[in-house]
This record gives structure tokens, sequence and C-alpha cells, in this order.
């Protein structure tokens, strides 16, 4: 996203600014390989293992909002960008909701919200930041992990999940400066590779 060099300071030190420096300083730079690896199908033992992943993510996501919400108020960005940032909330809402449900209909028992720290402050510069930074990995984390669910209507659920999800990350760049739309085609990311990115928010 830009220059992450010049963002503000990110929980977890260094390292975090040095993850989302080399996944999105360059955002419009397709990867080598567009492909989900059969590695990356690996990284799940079954279908229940991925939408905890999943929850994982979207937990992560529909804190954030609501948190920055609660923080920041419609003046504090350009027209229209609040609205638009209650709406992305609410489908993160539902998307836990959907995900924790069928977690329990599968048997399976859900992941739970964590304690997150984001490092926006009181920034909404860095907060819109942040969202175009996890909505990115969001979308990334979709397909690297579809390659490993086996069942079709969860594969077809999780389509329309990330479909979404890339509408939020499209928006969220042209809010941030960025292309909306930078390649041809989504890189797909391995789950090492999303909690490199994710996990120094996550605090328990």
């Amino acid at each position: 996203m830009g220059s992450w060099s010049a963002r503000p300071s990110w929980p977890g030190g260094g390292a975090l600014g040095l993850a989302l420096a080399s996944r999105f300083g360059a955002v419009g730079t397709l990867a080598q390989d567009a492909t989900p690896s059969a590695a990356m199908a690996s990284d799940f033992a079954d279908d229940l293992e991925v939408l905890n992943y999943a929850l994982t993510l979207e937990h992560l996501e529909a804190t954030f909002y609501r948190e920055g919400l609660e923080t920041f108020k419609e003046d504090d960005f350009d027209e229209g960008v609040y609205d638009n940032l209650t709406l992305i909330a609410e489908h993160e809402a539902e998307h836990v909701d959907l995900l924790t449900q069928t977690i329990t209909d599968l048997g399976g028992e859900p992941v739970e919200e964590a304690e997150y720290d984001f490092g926006y402050g009181d920034d909404p510069e860095a907060f819109l930041e942040v969202a175009a930074a996890l909505e990115n990995t969001g979308v990334s984390a979709y397909d690297g992990a579809g390659a490993a669910i086996e069942n079709v209507d969860l594969l077809a659920v999780a389509g329309q999940i990330v479909a979404v999800e890339a509408r939020h990350a499209s928006y969220l760049n042209l809010v941030t400066g960025e292309v909306p739309f930078p390649a041809s085609f989504e890189t797909p990311l391995s789950k090492d590779e999303v909690l490199e990115i994710a996990g120094p928010f996550i605090q328990s």
C-alpha cells in the first residue's frame, strides 16, 4: 500500500511493518505464481480447519471495524467513507455469524474472538491503511485456502464471501490512493504467510 516505511508504527514492531511492506509495498505487482499450490492445500487437515481459519480472520476484521467505528466519527473521513465502512462492518459481522453457525452445524467448535491491537491510535488515515491491508490479506487468504476445501457446497459459500472481501479491498485501495484492481490475477497466500501478516494484531 504505497511506501509503508512512511506509515505509523504497527503493533508487533518492525516485524509487522516488514511483513506489510513485503506483501503490500507494491500492491500492483503480480506474483510469479497466482495458482494455489498443493502445499497450501496441505496446510489444513479438513474442511472444519479451513472454516475455523476463515473465522479467525473474520473475527479479526469484524472487531477491527467495530472498534474503529466506535473510535472515529463521520467527520474524520471524506464524505461517504464512514457510511461505507459501516456497511463493510456489517458484512464482516455477517461472515462471522455464518461461519460460526456452519462450523457448529458440522459438529465443530468455532474459534472465539480474541483480543487485538491494530495500532492505528486516533489516526483515521492509519485506520484506513490497516483496513486496506487486512482486506487484501483476507482475499489472498481465502484464495490460498480454497484449494483445501473438499465440500463443494462450502467452496461455493467461500467463493461468495471472498468476492465480497475483494470488493472491500478494491474500495479501500481506492480510498487509500492505490489502484483498486491492480492485477489480472489475485495472489494466493499460504496459512503461514497470512499469519505472518495478521498474527501480530492478535494479542491473546
